[in-house]
């Protein structure tokens, strides 16, 4: 990794789950064709994205509680380009920091009216929106009173999961961001802010959410390390 490289490094020894997770020795190279490999594995195509699918306040009975908040943005490539019908999936804390998922015991209360998860496709000139909660800060144990910043969880996915993108989309003025080994991971200070979204007034319907926009480039947005 060079210093203009945006990424984080796999072992961050801050972040103590890599640790863990990192690899310590070299890949070993299959002798298998890649594209081969490509057409082996899942495709994920347009038919399962659901009409409700964008707006994560809406796939419930009742009303979510916490702050209502649109994100929107485009997925571009590297050369600034876009990137048209290409899948975008979500998932994210409810507004108590708390996910709808077995393993999280944070004893923070769980909201019936919120999943946390959502999905889309971009339009012809890589335009995504997802209507949502915003997400909560919650411990999360990695060092004593270790606290995750607000964000949401992207994917983006190309022809095939060997394209796909996982990286995260943090709220700008979070205190949280100095003491996050996962947001310092990025090496550079300007690489963090690709990863910051822009509070947008003109995005804000009035009375009804704030609006936050945030593109993806695809090249240039740091990914997650899982």
């Amino acid at each position: 990794m060079t210093l203009t490289d945006p990424h984080p490094h796999h072992l961050t020894p801050g972040y103590l789950s890599t640790l863990l997770r990192a690899p310590s020795y070299p890949p070993v190279r299959p002798a298998l064709d890649p594209e081969a490999a490509e057409l082996l594995d899942p495709v994920y195509g347009h038919r399962p994205v659901g009409p409700l699918d964008h707006d994560l306040t809406r796939q419930h009975a009742g009303e979510p509680i916490g702050e209502r908040i649109i994100v929107t943005g485009r997925v571009l490539d590297s050369r600034g380009r876009a990137v048209p019908n290409t899948l975008l999936e979500v998932w994210q804390a409810n507004a108590t920091g708390r996910y709808a998922h077995p393993v999280d015991q944070h004893p923070a209360p769980l909201d019936p009216n919120f999943t946390g998860f959502g999905r889309c496709l971009t339009d012809a000139e890589g335009r995504y929106r997802f209507v949502t909660i915003k997400p909560g800060s919650y411990p999360w144990r990695n060092h004593p009173n270790a606290w995750r910043p607000a964000h949401i969880h992207f994917s983006v996915f190309g022809t095939a999961f060997t394209q796909r993108l996982i990286t995260q989309m943090y709220f700008p003025g979070d205190p949280l961001f100095a003491y996050d080994p996962i947001f310092q991971s990025v090496p550079e200070p300007k690489d963090r802010e690709r990863l910051v979204s822009a509070f947008d007034l003109d995005v804000t319907e009035p009375e009804w959410a704030l609006g936050y926009r945030w593109d993806v480039v695809l090249g240039a947005t740091p990914f997650e390390e899982e």
